[in-house]
């Protein structure tokens, strides 16, 4: 259960991290923030994945269910940004 935890945690922190590299300018949130919503856009990612059809028949990595992660966090960071109000800066 720990190592389930600290992997979601990892992978949040890569997904949300990737996920603010590919959006333009620079993103004023907090490494908290990041790993959170890149947490939730992995797993919405996966389960969105799924329900499309997507199925993993050799194991290994799943990369379809990882790119589309990155893209939901990059719709969740956009989001917060914009309740937050937090602009970018130059």
């Amino acid at each position: 259960m720990i190592g389930t935890i600290i992997g979601a945690i990892v992978v949040g922190l890569i997904v949300g991290a990737l996920a603010r590299l590919v959006m333009p300018g620079k993103q004023n949130i907090g490494l908290i923030a990041t790993i959170i919503l890149g947490i939730i856009g992995s797993a919405l990612g996966s389960w969105i994945a799924y329900k499309l059809g997507y199925h993993n028949s050799n194991g290994g990595f799943r990369i379809i269910p990882f790119i589309v992660g990155i893209i939901v966090a990059i719709v969740l960071i956009a989001a917060y940004l914009s309740i937050t109000g937090r602009r970018r800066t130059r």
